[in-house]
């Protein structure tokens, strides 16, 4: 929506402005139209600093002078005086402040930003990859590689995002006319993207629910294998239970509950036939997305206050499950196998490769809504204390993640007499949902830790999905506002519908196939290519002195040579190593016993590239599209649109 601009021309002499001084303003501040006026002198053509305290360019309030760069435009209404030629008269420069029509919305607090944010990047994956992931290359012995990577790779992406947001504040889609034009296709792909993880994700949470529901009996009905659909090779194992042998081909009332209840993957054979849908599993998942609508369809100040509970409640039972699992004998095995070094695995190329993934994905830059969380932030916000705060959080909170897991698992093995390994064999969801039920099943006062730990799956998941839905509408809302601003509630019901019906084949009895396939080809690959390339963008084509001096009006300070290294060549090569890895070594696709067929790679792919193929279909549109010769079309496809004025809402005018 184009702003309405308020014109005032002003004419004066020294003569009237001593009267004035006279008369009793204080600190040469006016008012005009109820607008603060602000008076600097200039010499020699040096821009005014605004007072500190005073309101400066965006509306917020100034803690000091502002960069040179902002000029004489450095107050929301800012007056600078000069002397024309010998004749004593006098000449100011009036910045005339305008008003949009549809004002941006904002973050009711601070730490509501923090939450959200912190909610987004923590997730299901710090609970049941990173310890996995951890345990398998290494150790201890991963946490160096894994924090190399974040200090070189993750958080610079992070805080690009971050700034990218908040000084454009802008979405994933419309950000990119004042950063390189013909790269708007990575603000497509990136809804896109976000639409296959709302697919499948969501799904994981409506397992969590079932699981949850089914809490409330007596009794756990995954603690015995007396229930309709079990096997005869259930095998009750406890504690107290020294009679039943364990063996390769016994099976846990948790895993059937999990497998023949939950998911009734028995009944389908493959992804060739994946069976009707199920009905239960079709009411947690609508369940689910009520909360989700409800929650973000008002915009940010309703979900910056969902996150208190959602973002914070996972700590609270992380400390809970892990004095718990602490106590339980055996949890010192655990924490050894978790935290062994074993050095000799930092030679393999796999434990970098894992350790770049895992911190890309942890983090969550690519998928739009850091972008979008920051562009609603104060422009003077500090995101680069956010950027750093946030991402150790998120670390932190992986690592922590590893002992309430593994304590857990070093019980099991005492109680099997087996290995930690050998019980630590299930990654992913089979990690939460069978492995950590059982151990549940198993302690004293289990409906209670049940109850409190599939509650916290819940909640981790609800603030993934609450920040990547928001990435898509902050993105479509900033691309058609005349369309989408004043519909925003019907829009995001439209986009929850979407997701749902989307989310269906993953609700078949042969759903947990279709999750597997989306994770591992549908997100992946597409996104780091997707980052790959916007970081190109910003550090190539808009440049990075430009993006430097962008976060410097921002923040007041010009970003060291460290974090310009990063961006410029470091994070390049960092996402080029994980896109490369990832075709060299193409991940061997199993689920439980179900080996997928080469056809299925081919299909993944293809789910891949039909994100990704938007960003090269822009490109073309843009071209063609564009008036001029070949060269006038290029370059202006590569030439940002003015920026510099469109955040700060005023304009200059000289008066003599």
């Amino acid at each position: 929506m184009e702003p309405a601009v308020m014109m005032t021309m002003l004419t004066d002499r020294r003569d009237d402005e001593e009267e004035r001084e006279a008369g009793g303003e204080e600190g040469g501040t006016q008012q005009e139209n109820g607008r603060p006026l602000l008076e600097g002198a200039v010499e020699k053509g040096a821009p005014p600093d605004p007072p500190s305290g005073q309101q400066v360019s965006n509306g917020f309030t100034a803690s000091g002078p502002q960069n040179p760069r902002e000029g004489a435009a450095s107050g929301a209404g800012g007056m600078t005086s000069g002397t024309v030629g010998g004749g004593g008269a006098s000449f100011r420069t009036l910045v005339v402040q305008q008003t949009s029509l549809s004002p941006r919305e904002t973050w009711g607090k601070k730490m509501d930003f923090l939450l959200s944010v912190v909610g987004y990047a923590v997730d299901l994956g710090n609970v049941w990859r990173f310890p996995y992931i951890c345990y398998q290359n290494g150790g201890g012995a991963f946490l160096l590689p894994y924090l190399l990577m974040a200090l070189f790779g993750g958080v610079p992406l992070f805080y690009m995002e971050l700034a990218l947001g908040q000084f454009h504040r802008s979405g994933c889609i419309s950000v990119w006319k004042h950063i390189c034009p013909i790269f708007k296709g990575i603000g497509f792909a990136i809804c896109i993207i976000a639409l296959y993880v709302a697919f499948y994700y969501n799904t994981i949470m409506a397992w969590a629910l079932y699981y949850l529901m089914s809490s409330f009996g007596s009794a756990l009905p995954w603690s015995t294998c007396s229930n309709s659909w079990n096997t005869a090779h259930c095998h009750q194992y406890m504690s107290s239970d020294q009679n039943v042998s364990w063996s390769n081909s016994s099976t846990s009332p948790a895993e059937e509950f999990y497998m023949r209840q939950v998911l009734q993957v028995h009944r389908s054979p493959g992804l060739h036939h994946l069976g009707s849908v199920s009905w239960q599993l079709s009411l947690c998942l609508l369940f689910i997305f009520t909360v989700v609508y409800f929650s973000i369809w008002k915009g940010v100040k309703m979900s910056g206050k969902v996150v208190w509970v959602t973002a914070t409640f996972p700590y609270l039972v992380l400390l809970v499950l892990l004095v718990r699992g602490a106590t339980l004998p055996g949890a010192w095995r655990g924490v050894v196998f978790y935290l062994k070094p074993d050095w000799e695995k930092l030679l393999s190329t796999t434990v970098w490769i894992d350790a770049a993934a895992q911190i890309f994905f942890s983090l969550g830059p690519g998928f739009g809504v850091l972008l979008a969380f920051a562009s609603y932030n104060p422009f003077h916000n500090n995101c680069y204390k956010d950027a750093l705060l946030t991402s150790s959080v998120n670390c932190l909170t992986s690592f922590l993640s590893g002992f309430v897991i593994f304590t857990v698992l070093g019980y099991m093995a005492e109680m099997r007499h087996q290995d930690v390994d050998a019980v630590a064999k299930d990654a992913g969801p089979s990690l939460l949902f069978i492995i950590y039920a059982e151990a549940i099943a198993n302690m004293p006062a289990a409906s209670f830790f049940s109850i409190i730990f599939f509650l916290m799956i819940i909640m981790l998941g609800l603030d993934s999905t609450f920040a990547g839905l928001e990435g898509v509408i902050t993105a479509m809302l900033d691309e058609f506002p005349q369309v989408l601003v004043r519909r925003r509630e019907a829009f995001v019901l439209g986009l929850v519908c979407v997701c749902y019906l989307g989310a269906l084949s993953t609700l078949t009895y042969g759903g947990a196939f279709v999750v597997k396939l989306f994770e591992e080809y549908a997100t992946g690959p597409a996104v780091i290519t997707v980052v790959l390339l916007e970081v190109i963008a910003v550090s190539w084509f808009y440049g990075t002195s430009r993006f430097c001096g962008d976060v410097q009006l921002m923040l007041g300070f010009y970003p060291g040579c460290f974090w310009r290294v990063c961006w410029v060549a470091i994070c390049p090569c960092f996402l080029l190593f994980i896109i490369i890895s990832f075709l060299a070594f193409p991940p061997e696709v199993r689920l439980f016993h179900y080996d997928y067929p080469p056809w299925t790679t081919v299909l993944g792919y293809c789910i891949g590239v039909s994100s990704f193929v938007c960003v090269p279909a822009y490109m073309v549109y843009h071209l063609l599209h564009a008036k001029g010769s070949f060269k006038q079309r290029l370059l202006k496809s590569i030439t940002p649109e003015p920026s510099s004025d469109h955040h700060r809402n005023f304009i200059i005018t000289n008066a003599v």
